[in-house]
């Protein structure tokens, strides 16, 4: 799981417990301005996975935690519980979306969306 924060314009996500482990990644600083979306990821289906492992954890169904690329660029994810899961759309960065685990999705999508319409 992660914690999202948002300070001086950069959206900061902090990865908690094992899945530092897991993810290879312990924070992650996107700015503001490339962050072109949020929303919740709620049925998004993880079975095998059509990709390559980069750096990470892979067990379907369990636990989706690290880099991968897929055919449309890099994805970061930290996911156990797909119910819980938001997508963040990034652009001009290494990763083209992320997909983490967050304790309230729809307070997270909230506060990400309103915090891209503040800053441009």
């Amino acid at each position: 799981m992660v914690t999202i924060e948002i300070t001086d314009g950069t959206l900061v996500l902090d990865v908690h417990g094992l899945d530092k482990l897991w993810s290879l990644r312990s924070t992650l600083r996107i700015p503001l301005a490339h962050v072109k979306s949020a929303e919740t990821a709620a049925g998004l289906e993880r079975g095998w996975f059509d990709g390559l492992k980069l750096g990470g954890t892979f067990i379907p169904g369990v636990l989706t935690a690290g880099t991968f690329y897929t055919r449309d660029g890099f994805v970061f994810w930290d996911v156990h519980d797909n119910a819980r899961a938001i997508r963040i759309a990034l652009e001009d960065e290494t990763y083209r979306e992320l997909i983490v685990e967050v304790e309230s999705p729809e307070t997270a999508v909230t506060t990400i969306n309103h915090a891209i319409k503040r800053a441009t």
